[in-house]
């Protein structure tokens, strides 16, 4: 059998990743993200009225609130968000470059 390494041709070289651009730095912005939307869904929440009847959540909708607010901003976070984080993190490799 043919080795496939040979068929396939040269590997492209890989390109020399960022140190500054680690897990940490990502986290950091991607949690700066979370909190942002976090904040933006609870003021939306806030401005919605509660409802009357059999299908309003009462006093537990209102305790729970902030906490529903806050998970709401980590999921939104989770699938992409509103690409707040990228900006964040060129931010966070552009201090900790001038730094040095």
């Amino acid at each position: 059998m043919r080795d496939l390494t040979s068929v396939q041709g040269p590997q492209a070289p890989t390109p020399p990743a960022n140190p500054k651009q680690d897990a940490k730095n990502k986290a950091t912005a991607k949690n700066f993200e979370s909190v942002f939307l976090g904040q933006m869904t609870q003021l939306m929440l806030e401005s919605v009225q509660q409802g009357e009847g059999e299908f309003s959540g009462g006093h537990g909708e209102e305790m729970f609130r902030g906490i529903m607010a806050e998970k709401l901003g980590n999921s939104i976070a989770d699938r992409g968000g509103i690409g707040l984080a990228p900006m964040v993190l060129d931010q966070i490799i552009k201090l900790q470059q001038g730094s040095k």
